[in-house]
């Protein structure tokens, strides 16, 4: 198998990126996919960051406010998070949550 190319998903250490958020981080060249399990209650207060940030539920419903505009993330629902625009968020169940990144979260690279 290609190394490179085909990574085993079980291979990647989750990190605990905030309080309550269970994350597996893949990093490309241009971009951070953040695969996250979040339990009910957990929140993330209001912050920004100069990426461009794409939210998906995967399984359970998340509120995810952006730019003081509160909407329920579910399976039917996703969100694109303009550069530097005030976001926070809620799991009202137990989440599975997919965030892309743009660019790549140095930040979260470090951990």
């Amino acid at each position: 198998m290609e190394e490179s190319i085909f990574q085993k998903f079980s291979s990647i250490d989750t990190k605990e990126i905030a309080p309550g958020f269970f994350s597996k981080l893949i990093h490309t060249s241009t971009n951070t996919i953040n695969f996250i399990e979040v339990k009910a209650g957990c929140s993330i207060p209001r912050h920004r960051h100069i990426h461009e940030q794409c939210s998906f539920s995967v399984e359970g419903k998340f509120e995810m406010t952006v730019n003081d505009i509160p909407q329920i993330l579910d399976p039917g629902l996703f969100a694109i998070i303009p550069s530097n625009a005030w976001h926070s968020g809620i799991a009202i169940t137990d989440c599975k949550l997919i965030d892309i990144f743009s660019p790549v979260r140095e930040d979260y690279r470090a951990l």
